[in-house]
């Protein structure tokens, strides 16, 4: 009948490489699941986060996102820093705190933009970002730093082509648009953009401040008329 020790290593070998495949499905089915699981924590934890935002909580909308800077999401990182950046610009928030958070938003917005820089939001961020940081780093960084705008139509260029590719993506955008236009004595286009400005829905500290200056610039040159 043969060698019986043989024939029962045989066995073994074969059951043992049966339970091996089933346990290597298993883990398989399993790895799915949990990246599956993990994609969905990452689109429930961006609802949340803009919903968040959209309400105005900016204090509550950093804790949530604080929770995940460890991530490799583009998504949550670009939106974490405009968070950090946002605290920054709280009333409350001290100078030296301030300084941190702008440094921690542009430390975000860079990662943003390392994990997909095809994100327009990642690019955007960064840009806003590295602006505020300039002020802490002095004019020759600022320069270094930023889009470097020589004349008021390269300045109307640049903002229009931003408004185009993401139309009231931020408040001070509009307000820079209707400000260039006063500049160039454009009085008319000047109030369009002042007034979407001065109109935007305040999410932030800053766009309150954005709200008020529009106003006072409408104000001003309308009672010049």
């Amino acid at each position: 009948m043969g060698n019986p020790g043989a024939f029962k290593r045989s066995l073994l070998f074969s059951a043992l490489s049966y339970l091996g495949f089933e346990t290597y499905q298993v883990i398989s089915q399993a790895a799915v699941v949990h990246a599956a699981a993990k994609v969905f924590r990452i689109e429930e934890i961006l609802e949340q986060a803009d919903y968040l935002y959209e309400s105005g909580e900016t204090e509550k909308l950093y804790q949530l996102l604080s929770q995940y800077k460890e991530s490799e999401d583009a998504e949550l990182l670009w939106r974490l820093a405009r968070a950090s950046r946002d605290i920054a610009q709280l009333s409350g928030t001290s100078e030296e705190e301030k300084k941190l958070l702008v440094y921690e938003a542009l430390e975000y917005a860079k990662r943003a933009l390392e994990k997909n820089e095809s994100s327009f939001a990642a690019h955007k961020w960064y840009a806003i970002c590295i602006s505020d940081v300039g002020d802490y780093e002095g004019i020759k960084a600022k320069i270094a730093n930023s889009y470097i705008i020589k004349e008021h139509f390269e300045a109307l260029g640049y903002f229009h082509r931003a408004e185009q590719v993401d139309p009231n993506f931020y408040s001070k955008n509009l307000l820079l648009l209707g400000k260039t236009y006063l500049k160039l004595r454009n009085k008319k286009l000047a109030a369009f953009w002042l007034t979407k400005a001065k109109d935007y829905p305040a999410h932030t500290e800053e766009d309150k401040q954005v709200q008020t200056e529009a106003a006072q610039l409408l104000t001003g040159f309308s009672d010049k008329n």
